[in-house]
């Protein structure tokens, strides 16, 4: 029997793995395609050729693209589990920081990591807000959910797994424990979850594939 959902995805590849652990929370069974990048397949640009990139989901041979918009739809889908509260309010308010850490947070820390000089120091201080407004929003809580990983939980998952192997690539300190301590003990409660474990990359390969990403930028300067 054919397998009905199936996920694109790029290793190492953040917003892939958010569908894939939406899937887990789910216990929704699925297949993930690998794509290399540098060599898209025919089936990912068929299936998103507006953005030409991953995650891409496949439910029933239909494609749904951009990550936070499958997120929505796994939710739909499949309503065990939920990963959005109930109530109309609690889940605008839910979809405003998912919007907050792609449109602004997200950016600050990439960028951070991958510029030099006063463009970096002008990123690092974006961050670094992002991530203030981020603390105060889980004072009280362990999860930007409540009691269980949600929608908010799944799209900052790149804070607590890839943020620490950027940091250490590019040499600096963002997420300073004495400054963002709910944001440090969400990431161990995070990280603890068998469910997020089994489907996020290993540390250590994440740190080799950033690492030659850097000699490689390095190299043609």
């Amino acid at each position: 029997m054919a397998v009905e959902v199936k996920v694109f995805r790029s290793w190492g590849n953040p917003f892939s793995y958010r569908v894939e652990l939406a899937l887990r929370l789910k216990g929704v069974a699925y297949e993930h395609i690998e794509e290399d990048l540098s060599n898209k397949s025919t089936l990912l640009l068929d299936y998103n050729p507006v953005h030409k990139k991953v995650p891409v989901l496949l439910h029933h041979g239909k494609p749904i693209a951009e990550s936070l918009l499958i997120l929505e739809y796994i939710e739909e889908t499949w309503q065990e589990n939920p990963i959005l509260p109930k109530d109309p309010r609690e889940r605008a308010v839910a979809r405003f920081w998912c919007r907050f850490l792609d449109d602004k947070c997200l950016v600050a820390l990439w960028m951070s990591c991958w510029t030099e000089g006063e463009t970096q120091q002008n990123f690092m201080e974006q961050a670094k807000e992002c991530l203030h407004l981020l603390e105060e929003e889980l004072k009280g809580k362990k999860f930007f959910g409540g009691d269980s990983i949600g929608m908010v939980d799944i799209a900052a998952s790149s804070i607590a797994h890839w943020l620490g192997v950027l940091e250490e690539v590019a040499g600096i300190s963002l997420l300073d424990e004495e400054k963002y301590p709910n944001l440090c003990k969400w990431t161990e409660e995070f990280l603890k979850s068998d469910a997020v474990m089994e489907c996020l990359p290993k540390r250590a390969n994440l740190l080799a594939l950033f690492q030659t990403r850097k000699q490689a930028i390095s190299s043609v300067k």
